[in-house]
């Protein structure tokens, strides 16, 4: 659980540099749509802004405030995965979780969304911008940080050993693992230690593919 507070703060100090940059943000969204001639619809997905990045955006300074919400809208996910390793759940924090996993989704329609008080990042645009373009855009990352919050407050209400039933088994299998294979594993990073397990899983397997139908070597012109 500490670990989740962790990266939750971790995201709040990086959202909070993001909205002080809120004017930068919608105004490179507004030279987005006007370089994608997509001026009547509202800004509805994660996708969309994804997409006005990669192909729509005209300068350095769009480009770095587009990628910074996006960045932080992916460690919300990431974030919202690690949650669902710590314990198995009630109604309560399940039903929170799942709000999450639906707002940060890539495809999720967001237009509608809208952040009360005490958040006013809706405040901060003009009525037009609010109402029909950007006021979904700006309440997501606030909304899905309310709901995080409350998440870790529900959690940590709940004996710790209900908080550890997930997380500790995991553990446990990884130092199994770990431990199964000492010469391949040691000194090398997670995603070399996968592959080598990959490897060595298959090797068995290909083994009795290739070459375990083949009978047994015979001497020329003789018997075994």
């Amino acid at each position: 659980m500490n670990e989740v507070k962790g990266s939750l703060r971790s995201i709040e100090q990086k959202y909070k540099l993001f909205q002080q940059q809120q004017f930068t943000f919608v105004a490179a969204l507004e030279r987005c749509r006007e370089n994608a001639h997509d001026k009547i619809r509202p800004i509805s997905s994660i996708e969309q802004v994804q997409t006005y990045m990669e192909h729509h955006c005209s300068n350095a300074t769009d480009h770095r405030i587009l990628h910074l919400f996006l960045d932080l809208c992916a460690e919300l996910s990431r974030l919202c995965q690690r949650c669902e390793t710590l314990h198995p759940g009630t109604p309560v924090t399940n039903s929170l979780l799942d709000k999450c996993k639906a707002l940060v989704s890539q495809s999720n329609d967001l237009s509608s969304l809208r952040a009360k008080y005490p958040h006013d990042v809706v405040n901060h645009l003009s009525c037009d911008e609010a109402r029909n373009h950007y006021g979904g855009v700006v309440s997501l990352i606030p909304l899905i940080l309310d709901l995080m919050k409350e998440w870790i407050a529900h959690s940590e209400k709940l004996p710790r050993k209900v908080q550890q039933h997930v997380s500790a088994p995991q553990k446990r299998q990884e130092v199994t693992a770990a431990a199964a294979w000492p010469s391949q594993t040691r000194g090398a990073g997670p995603q070399s230690r996968n592959h080598q397990w990959r490897q060595l899983t298959k090797e068995p397997q290909a083994w009795g593919k290739g070459h375990g139908s083949k009978p047994p070597w015979r001497p020329p012109g003789g018997k075994l």
